[in-house]
């Protein structure tokens, strides 16, 4: 909707942009001169976005100009403007880019804001590209005048104070590039000092590669960080530069610096995080590596340096070896590119090695924030799926809550008669550790692997092998495990007849609820457990396609039986004396309805709750 008046025009803001700015303006911020970063960052991206343009086109407006950020400010009146003459923008860029939710990740971010309670880590901004609203925090209004490169452009003037509306008007302006000015509220009115706002730069922006001047003098060092000897760059210098290429306040948790020359030639700083972000296995999160050659910025996010499940590796990569006015679609095709892919995931790979092997703890805490995303590389990247498998880490009966291990630790601890790995996935560790099919492997203290990782179903089941021991889930039928009790004595022939008719009568009353009934070799304490067939799916990745898909149907499962519980006991005897009776009808059906209950697949609760109630009156009448 938009009110023409003059040559002024005003425009509502979409309804999520509405509650976006709302939330900026009203939520606190742990760091509010994250402002000032997000405001040189954009001006920063709309400079290399001329300077890219400039290599193959110069019929742009002042095509030699200087490309810089200068800020302006008057402390008497509380003023603050950032400039810059970058690319600039048109009427269409101010409505998509200013009046409206143009990235898709911004309504995660709204989501994530409403989940803190309307809290907001300043962290968040740079990772869902709404850093431009952080402005109407420290202030009530904006005015934005800009113009873009092309010659046939106008200069334009976008105003707005964050709440319904926003105006643009056409206004003489004769160079390119866009200017950010506002007056700053009472409380932030430090911000429009000359020591505050190079305090900042100096903090956050040290690093922009471009200069950026307060005044009439150039703040940043704008010297490219990866073309200095390693040496020579202190452990400030790394850090300041990683949380300016990632977005991130907090310090890396360690960093790579890689210089190669060959086939390819490039140089690459890689930071590990300390700590992952919300969004990381959204697929739309940017800022993992940024793109140059020959010290031109290229892109800020280059998928094709990096294999999926390494991108929350963050940092630089600058090869000579792309041509200056390269495409996004030659980078994605690019044989040098696949090279360097090829080089980083290695040295990545090796750098996590030696982590895991020289710094258990951080590499523990590494895998803690990053090993849903790192795992899924198992399934995907078969050139090193083997170093891959062994930096996997996981939860096991025989170690405490929280504490990991390796599966090169978990064969070291194997018996002498052991061949498999074993494994069982749920979501909770309390919930699996009382799962019935545990009880045979407890017994005989053999390891079992907890995952209660969701990406853990998507990955262990397909693992199959590793150091030529199968990897099994103890809920398949097809354990190889023999249940040995050297106290039982040997059922005579007539007692096993009268077992296997029992199990046979089972199988008949639950007809085709189950794809069989046997003995079970695995239960100690618990009279029943259902397991999956042969050919079933890992019971947790069922109920996670469940979940994802509505109409996906579980296989049927098999029933195993403890012919040594009391339980079973009984009711082999009501069996004997009355056959296939209605009591022994209801007894199947209740131990059939209590395992599908424990397997969160419980179908019928009513009549499981109604055969409950009427035991309980005969054990009490």
């Amino acid at each position: 909707m938009s009110v023409e008046q003059a040559s002024k025009t005003s425009y509502e803001f979409k309804a999520e942009m509405k509650q976006l700015l709302n939330l900026i303006i009203h939520s606190l911020y742990t760091h509010p001169e994250v402002f000032v970063r997000e405001l040189v960052s954009n001006s920063s991206d709309a400079l290399n976005k001329i300077r890219f343009r400039q290599l193959t086109d110069k019929n742009i407006i002042s095509p030699d100009s200087e490309l810089i950020i200068k800020f302006h400010l008057d402390k008497e009146n509380q003023l603050f403007s950032i400039e810059d003459t970058g690319i600039g923008m048109n009427k269409e860029d101010l409505i998509n880019n200013l009046g409206t939710i143009a990235k898709s990740g911004t309504l995660d971010f709204i989501k994530q804001i409403s989940e803190n309670k309307g809290k907001l880590d300043s962290n968040m901004i740079g990772q869902f590209g709404v850093g431009f609203y952080s402005a109407f925090m420290v202030t009530d209004e904006i005015t934005v005048e800009t113009r873009n490169a092309d010659k046939d452009s106008v200069g334009l003037k976008w105003v707005s104070n964050g709440e319904d509306q926003f105006q643009i008007e056409e206004f003489e302006k004769e160079e390119r590039g866009t200017k950010i000015s506002f007056k700053l509220k009472d409380e932030y009115k430090e911000f429009a000092e000359d020591w505050k706002i190079k305090e900042i730069l100096t903090k956050y922006s040290n690093f922009v590669d471009f200069p950026v001047y307060l005044g009439d003098e150039k703040i940043n060092n704008v010297t490219a960080l990866w073309h200095r000897n390693k040496d020579e760059v202190s452990d400030e210098e790394y850090n300041e530069f990683y949380k300016f290429v990632s977005g991130d306040f907090q310090n890396p948790m360690q960093r790579l610096v890689v210089q190669i020359e060959g086939n390819v030639n490039f140089k690459a700083i890689l930071f590990l995080p300390e700590t992952a972000p919300p969004t990381l296995l959204n697929q739309d999160v940017k800022n993992s590596l940024h793109l140059y050659s020959n010290r031109v910025f290229i892109q800020d996010d280059s998928k094709e340096l990096l294999p999926d499940y390494l991108r929350f590796v963050k940092g630089v990569v600058d090869t000579e070896d792309l041509p200056l006015n390269v495409s996004r679609e030659v980078t994605q095709s690019s044989p040098v590119m696949l090279k360097i892919k090829n080089i980083l995931t290695s040295k990545i790979l090796g750098w996590l090695e030696d982590l895991a092997s020289e710094n258990k703890e951080n590499y523990d805490k590494f895998y803690k924030n990053f090993g849903p995303l790192f795992k899924l590389g198992s399934n995907s990247d078969f050139t090193n799926k083997d170093k891959i498998l062994k930096l996997l880490r996981y939860e096991s009966t025989h170690k405490p809550k929280g504490e990991l291990i390796s599966l090169d630790e978990y064969i070291s601890g194997m018996g002498e008669n052991q061949n498999e790995i074993y494994y069982v996935a749920g979501t909770v560790r309390e919930v699996l550790e009382k799962n019935p099919n545990l009880e045979y492997f407890k017994k005989n203290d053999i390891q079992v692997l907890l995952l209660t990782d969701p990406s853990d179903v998507f990955t262990v089941p397909y693992l199959m092998e590793y150091d030529g021991k199968k990897i099994v889930s103890i809920e398949k039928a097809d354990l190889d495990i023999n249940k040995t009790d050297d106290k039982k004595e040997e059922e005579d022939s007539e007692s096993k007849e009268n077992s296997d008719n029992l199990i046979k009568t089972i199988k008949e009353i639950l007809e085709d609820k189950v794809e069989d009934v046997i003995e079970s070799k695995r239960l100690v304490d618990s009279p029943v457990t259902l397991v999956a067939g042969k050919t079933g799916m890992d019971p947790q990745m069922e109920k996670m396609m469940m979940m994802m898909d509505k109409n996906f149907s579980s296989s049927k499962k098999i029933m195993e039986i403890n012919l040594d519980h009391k339980l079973i006991k009984n009711i082999k005897n009501i069996f004997q004396n009355e056959g296939n009776s209605i009591g022994l009808r209801d007894a199947v059906n209740q131990l059939y309805d209590g395992a599908s209950l424990l397997d969160g697949n419980l179908t019928s609760p009513n009549d499981f709750l109604k055969r409950m109630y009427e035991y309980m009156e005969k054990a009490t009448s």
